[in-house]
């Protein structure tokens, strides 16, 4: 069992994953994300996402920026974590086919 303890952990928040786990199917989770979020957060996700990917194929901030939209500050955040952070990013890119996406 691993002994990480994350800033985020509590009660509410397991329910959030215990939620986001019982999701099926792609049209559930578009469903179950749309009512959760705005339109703004799941986009600020799905941005940071593929700045990640990008990142991970090398690409310039530059490049990333103009491709994008995000900011330098968004970049340097997403390359902060994927090379000092809790390894989220590389767990979900460990399991997804992302270098075709």
């Amino acid at each position: 069992m691993s002994e990480y303890k994350s800033k985020l952990e509590c009660e509410e928040m397991d329910f959030l994953i215990e939620c986001i786990k019982s999701l099926e199917t792609k049209e559930e989770f578009y469903r179950f994300f749309e009512d959760v979020c705005t339109v703004y957060e799941v986009k600020a996700i799905e941005q940071r996402l593929q700045v990640a990917k990008m990142l991970m194929e090398r690409r310039t901030y530059l490049d990333i920026a103009s491709t994008t939209g995000a900011s330098t500050a968004t970049i340097s955040r997403v390359n902060r974590s994927l090379n000092y952070g809790c390894q989220g990013y590389k767990t979900v890119f460990d399991r997804v086919d992302w270098k075709s996406k």
